[in-house]
């Protein structure tokens, strides 16, 4: 049996062999599953948002609580300070959050600029910390026409990115303007309960994590660097 003896590279202080003791020695959160929704379109009927809406319903019904960002009036990523007050707005609700639902339309076969924009903004690291990391993800697009995956498959990578637990259920709603009612709600479909389906494991993939993000993240590199060395090596302003 391998020891740590055995391991010449590794730091003793600083190793830790993952245990389900620990794994589950947390007390319950009390308060509902907060979830902060993004979609990535700006115009008046906007599909995207108007399938984030949809998805706030079904997760309030679950019993989470849902926030939704108007990306309207959302500078270009450093075209602005970040004391932008919208740029202040995203990154309270990003910290605000436990779990999110990205939703962005398939624009020229990859997620929109506005989608990309309000990614950029939320920052990597806080302190040499990134304060999306072990955050629950949902991915979702909409398409003007058949069904695609590009724009989901492009949202993946950035929660892998943005060190986020991405669920593996995902919604892709083809010729999305066929789908919704002269009242802007979603029309009963196999599309309709995909998003259900997406909206439940979210939640229940944010109730089993949530209290267990800090463990979960918790990693023997960034223990061996010190908090000033991770935010130096992270946030060099000449990337």
């Amino acid at each position: 049996m391998t020891t740590i003896d055995d391991l010449p590279n590794i730091d003793p202080e600083h190793f830790k062999a993952p245990s389900g003791w620990a794994l589950f020695d947390s007390t319950p959160s009390a308060h509902r599953p907060r979830i902060l929704l993004l979609y990535g379109s700006l115009r008046e009927r906007s599909f995207s948002r108007l399938v984030v809406e949809e998805a706030a319903r079904l997760l309030e019904a679950m019993g989470a609580e849902p926030r939704i960002f108007n990306p309207r009036g959302l500078p270009l990523a450093d075209a602005e300070e970040d004391s932008h007050l919208k740029v202040q707005e995203l990154r309270q609700l990003a910290e605000w959050s436990e779990g999110m639902v990205w939703c962005s339309p398939e624009r020229h076969g990859a997620m929109t600029g506005i989608m990309k924009t309000q990614m950029d903004w939320i920052p990597l690291s806080i302190g040499g910390m990134r304060p999306t990391q072990g955050k629950t993800l949902a991915v979702m697009q909409v398409c003007g026409g058949s069904q695609s995956f590009n724009a989901v498959n492009q949202l993946r990578v950035l929660g892998r990115w943005m060190r986020m637990i991405t669920i593996p259920n995902q919604s892709s709603v083809p010729k999305a303007f066929t789908e919704f009612d002269d009242n802007d709600r979603m029309l009963p479909s196999p599309f309709y309960n995909r998003i259900v389906d997406v909206m439940e494991e979210l939640v229940k993939f944010t109730l089993l994590t949530r209290d267990r993000s800090d463990y979960l993240t918790d990693r023997y590199s960034e223990r061996v660097e010190s908090a000033d060395e991770v935010s130096k090596r992270v946030n060099q302003r000449s990337m």
